[in-house]
């Protein structure tokens, strides 16, 4: 009867655990739609932002003279490392952790050496993770990925722009998980300043004019739109990179959950078995002992 009464517990407690996380996939599923929507919304703005910036880059020469476009060394590294503030999302937050750390130590391997590479925490998990380790830690922001805004997000590039406007740093990386659906979250690190743009191939014509697809007249002019839309597009590209984390984590999370409650579902058919045939063989025990009991009276 031990036996039984241990397997009723750990069903009892499997029930609750399955109850749990399928209430948690539930709550991850109904976020996860909200958080979607915000990035896919906002996609279609950075692309435009990017596309007009492109174009003034590409159809203009001078750019390589300005502090956001102007090639530095790797000396001196800012890591950005988004991650959450909560686990139980699988491996989201070891990835991008693990990604962050591998740069590190390959690519700017000479910076972490010398001192000169640190990290900007967005999100807990991962500040936790390398105060653990001894990293250097710059800034820590974890209300940013609860709900995020793009007035505080935009404080948090802000401050990185300005950093490195002040010579703080040769460059910026964000390291993040780009969402792609719910079941896949792409890890992605790319380069945040400078701002790395293509350069367009001129056409020549056969009457030997040079021309460009799609050129514009520039008002109030070249300088003027820079200034204002680098800051522009590099706030809302650190925005995108928070909403592609956010509505990654929750894809992640949901789908955790998902196979968290499939297999307490399966350790409740295995269990719900077992006690059935431990009480078949407890109610088959005490039948022979009923039965030896009456042949002892009649011997």
């Amino acid at each position: 009867m031990a036996n039984l009464k241990e397997i009723r517990t750990r069903i009892a407690s499997v029930t609750t655990t399955r109850q749990i996380t399928s209430a948690m996939k539930m709550v991850s599923a109904a976020k996860l739609k909200r958080a979607q929507d915000a990035v896919l919304q906002l996609r279609p703005y950075v692309s435009k932002l990017s596309g007009i910036l492109t174009h003034v880059y590409q159809y203009n020469d001078g750019f390589e003279d300005k502090v956001f476009f102007q090639p530095r060394g790797n000396s001196k590294v800012l890591i950005v490392l988004v991650t959450s503030n909560r686990g139980l999302c699988g491996a989201f937050n070891n990835n991008a952790i693990k990604l962050a750390l591998s740069l590190a130590h390959n690519e700017y391997r000479q910076a972490l050496e010398s001192k000169r590479l640190q990290f900007v925490c967005i999100g807990k998990k991962g500040a936790d993770y390398l105060r653990s380790k001894k990293y250097p830690i710059l800034a820590e922001y974890p209300a940013v990925v609860e709900r995020p805004v793009y007035n505080e997000a935009s404080v948090v590039a802000d401050n990185i722009i300005r950093q490195y406007v002040d010579g703080k740093f040769d460059r910026v990386i964000l390291v993040y998980n780009q969402f792609k659906n719910a079941a896949v979250q792409e890890l992605v690190h790319e380069q945040f300043l400078p701002v790395a743009l293509p350069r367009a191939k001129k056409v020549v014509k056969p009457t030997t004019v040079v021309t460009y697809n799609n050129d514009y007249i520039l008002e109030p002019g070249k300088e003027a739109i820079i200034e204002e839309i680098v800051p522009l597009y590099l706030k809302s590209l650190f925005f995108r990179a928070l909403l592609d984390s956010v509505a990654s984590e929750h894809g992640a999370r949901m789908t955790a959950m998902h196979k968290a409650t499939d297999n307490a579902t399966e350790l409740l058919r295995q269990l719900t078995l077992n006690y059935n045939k431990a009480r078949q063989a407890s109610i088959t025990g005490e039948i022979l002992e009923i039965v030896g009991g009456a042949e002892a009276l009649k011997g």
